[in-house]
């Protein structure tokens, strides 16, 4: 039997739980299989979105505010995630796949002694109550995208049962926000994150082979469209009306 030892094993995409004052890992829950497709949705943050251009325009928003950005661009991410214990045989499942969905339910609950907690702080007469925290959530595909997110949504699709009705398999819609340093107070570990995984980015864009004009069809260079001694023209154009 011929083994083929130098071909390296696929790393997993997955999600690890921090603790948002120390680091320190709470959880690491390791995708099953990768999924095959990645939905990303990139949408900047414009400072000049809204409001009326004037002048008669139909563009909208301020124009002195066109190419000005009010911080970082949001960003969502889509997948489908497959959970499937018959591909686990070796693994004993008594209870299905029950832990597994459990623990990314977790990840949008509550645990019991928070809620106990503001339950107390309730009846305690507090007029107030903060809204309960929850650990910090990364998203990790690969060594280069590591990120901090809020899941959005979490849609299950239970398709094969055992004869105690446990679920062994299902699909999962997993919908996430990555956290910016919009999102996040200043200090927090989440943002420093963040901007460690948008200098990745910096770096990778670096790398990226630049073209020529010449490949846009624009060989004469952006003079040929005005933009050199035509402007210059109507420059003084403007000029000499004012002096008449």
């Amino acid at each position: 039997m011929t083994r083929y030892a130098d071909i390296p094993k696929p790393i997993r995409s997955g999600i690890v739980v921090l603790d948002p004052d120390t680091g320190t890992p709470q959880r690491v829950i390791v995708l099953q299989f990768n999924p095959d497709t990645l939905e990303r949705s990139v949408s900047p943050q414009s400072a000049g979105d809204s409001g009326d251009a004037g002048g008669g325009g139909t563009g909208s928003g301020d124009r002195n505010e066109a190419l000005r950005l009010k911080g970082p661009a949001q960003e969502t991410w889509k997948f489908t995630a497959e959970i499937d214990a018959t591909d686990q045989f070796e693994i004993a499942a008594p209870d299905g796949i029950h832990p597994q969905l459990a623990a990314l339910e977790m990840l949008v609950q509550p645990t019991t002694a928070q809620l106990r907690a503001a339950s107390r702080l309730s009846q305690k007469g507090a007029i107030e109550i903060s809204p309960i925290e929850m650990p910090l959530t990364l998203f990790t595909w690969g060594s280069k995208r590591v990120m901090p997110v809020r899941l959005t949504e979490l849609s299950v699709n239970e398709s094969a049962f055992d004869v105690n009705l446990n679920p062994i398999r299902a699909s999962l819609g997993i919908g996430m926000k990555i956290l910016t340093v919009s999102d996040l107070p200043a200090g927090h570990r989440g943002a420093d994150l963040y901007m460690a995984h948008l200098a990745q980015k910096e770096r990778l864009a670096a790398t990226a082979r630049g073209g020529g004009l010449g490949a846009l069809g624009l060989g004469g260079g952006l003079g040929a469209l005005g933009l050199g001694g035509g402007l210059g023209t109507a420059a003084g154009a403007s000029t000499s009306i004012r002096r008449g």
